[in-house]
């Protein structure tokens, strides 16, 4: 039984509870009609404000393969004011750049592999309402990722025979892939070729040597591209060369002269001394690959035990991987000197020279009108023709057999 008491302490007890919900009411959510104290009546929309800038880091929140050349922010509907990014754990700034229209944010230098980044964005739109992004990811790491090293670099000048040479830090099982992201073009308009030499070489070249002046061009855009199994590229950037005047030498073991012709003259015969019966010449076309003033030879490096070891070799040219040079030779016997006689060397093509790379000699004068992408052709050696993998030495294979090694 409810007594009269009880009843009006219900009464109260309802009225209070109205009261705190009403209240509860107006603070959170508030009124869509309500106006300021201005006694005109004049209101003001008290809803929040969404700003319609939208940011997008490429590299993606809790990612664990970004890539190192294309992560960046980019905002729509407004424009970029502030981007940091650091090297998680450290703090190290990455420095970048917004572009001049606000759109568009770039890191300065290609990002590290295997390393955890930070990057905070804040943008505004065309009403001064901010928006802020943020992403912590990792790159891809060098586990999961592989390099092509490549010859020539950007902006050199090179001999003819010259080709474009890739060599993979890892096996590339999907070749077709990995060439068909790399395209050579020559100003020349000479069609280019890639050959595969084994799963981790990837050479270019026409099917003649590059004309004379032409300008080459390679677009690498092996970002992302998977060339093994979990197994990711990391390169993009177009690379370009320019081919100098023609010059080919040609060696004759036979009557031990090199014949030096450019742009389709004879410039100059020198003597020369190749190697001896004992250690033959290569014959074939060979590409010089590097040049040194002076450079250290020792015969252990190249298997003949310890015959030799000179440390100021002056004025070599490499051809071969395998330890062919063409090179400068002071320490002949001066009272019967080998050159355009007898070959008497251990396999190299040697040009009468001086201790110390100084003077003017056959070795200087070849050496200074040579050219890194040169050809130096060998021919009446009693040895086996050069291997094409030999050095930079596809022009030994023909353009059928050539072709044959290419994966598209």
């Amino acid at each position: 039984m409810t007594t009269p008491d009880i009843a009006a302490r219900r009464v109260l007890g309802a009225c209070a509870a109205l009261m705190v919900g009403a209240l509860t009411l107006t603070a959170c959510g508030g009124n869509a009609d309500a106006k300021t104290n201005d006694s005109k009546g004049g209101g003001q929309d008290s809803a929040a404000k969404t700003s319609t800038a939208k940011i997008v880091i490429s590299a993606k929140d809790g990612s664990t393969g970004a890539s190192i050349n294309t992560t960046g922010v980019q905002v729509s509907d407004g424009k970029l004011t502030d981007v940091k990014m650091t090297v998680s754990g450290s703090g190290q700034a990455v420095e970048g750049t917004i572009s001049a229209d606000g759109s568009v944010w770039k890191p300065k230098e290609q990002l590290e592999r295997g390393t955890k980044y930070e990057i905070s964005a804040t943008a505004k739109d065309s009403k001064g309402l901010t928006a802020a992004a943020n992403s912590i990811f990792t790159t891809v790491n060098s586990a999961n990722s592989y390099i092509g090293t490549y010859t020539p670099d950007n902006g050199t000048t090179v001999g003819v025979g010259m080709p474009v040479s890739f060599n993979f830090d890892k096996v590339i099982t999907d070749k077709k892939a990995v060439q068909s992201h790399i395209t050579v073009t020559s100003s020349s308009g000479q069609q280019v070729v890639g050959h595969w030499f084994g799963a981790q070489r990837l050479d270019f070249r026409p099917q003649d040597y590059w004309k004379a002046g032409s300008k080459v061009t390679m677009k690498i855009d092996l970002d992302g591209v998977e060339g093994a199994n979990g197994v990711y590229g990391v390169q993009k950037k177009t690379v370009s060369f320019t081919v100098g005047r023609s010059q080919v030498s040609t060696v004759d073991a036979n009557t031990q002269t090199m014949t030096v012709v450019r742009d389709g003259k004879v410039l100059k015969s020198v003597p020369v001394s190749t190697g001896s019966p004992e250690h033959t010449t290569y014959n074939g076309q060979m590409v010089i690959s590097e040049k040194f003033t002076q450079t250290r030879m020792n015969s252990q490096t190249v298997g003949l035990g310890g015959e030799y070891d000179i440390p100021d070799v002056p004025h070599a040219m490499r051809l071969t991987t395998s330890g062919t040079f063409i090179h400068g030779n002071y320490w002949y016997n001066k009272s019967n000197p080998p050159f355009g006689r007898e070959g008497t060397s251990h396999g190299c093509v040697g040009l009468a020279d001086v201790q110390g790379a100084q003077g003017d000699t056959t070795a200087k004068w070849f050496y200074d009108n040579s050219l890194i992408g040169d050809v130096v052709i060998v021919k009446n050696s009693p040895d086996k023709t050069v291997q094409p993998d030999n050095g930079l030495n596809g022009w030994n294979l023909s353009w059928s057999d050539w072709t044959a090694g290419s994966a598209v």
